[in-house]
């Protein structure tokens, strides 16, 4: 597993947390950061992983808004937790990191929508992703 595919895992890891908790994500990355200072094995992880939530925390508004647009019926609020993690990490690498190209983002959300939620999720992450790469 890539160094890359390991930080969004800990991004969604630390979103899906703060969702659940009813905390802000902020909260969660600062309990993490201070893990992560004891791992230094970890530190190539961590880094994107920051970056990743640093970049959902600061564009949350505006990531919302693209997944509830293209979405399709669904409000933030019915999707499960897992999905809303996977697609905030997914829509900031296509709409806020270039040197992501968006197959990849959409590809290594869908799979872990399929590892981690439900037997749907896969298709349905894909598809709201795939509206917006296209619109992007």
């Amino acid at each position: 597993m890539s160094a890359r595919t390991k930080a969004r895992k800990r991004a969604l890891d630390i979103l899906f947390q703060a969702d659940v908790r009813g905390q802000q994500p902020a909260v969660i990355l600062a309990a993490e950061a201070a893990r992560a200072a004891s791992e230094p094995s970890r530190e190539a992880s961590w880094l994107y992983a920051r970056e990743i939530v640093d970049g959902v925390i600061d564009n949350a508004d505006a990531i919302d808004e693209q997944i509830t647009t293209f979405s399709k019926d669904w409000s933030l609020a019915r999707m499960p937790a897992v999905d809303r993690a996977v697609l905030r990490v997914a829509v900031w690498e296509i709409l806020y990191n270039p040197e992501v190209p968006s197959a990849v983002a959409i590809d290594e959300a869908v799979e872990l929508a399929k590892e981690l939620s439900t037997d749907d999720s896969g298709a349905f992450v894909h598809g709201i992703l795939a509206r917006i790469a296209r619109a992007s």
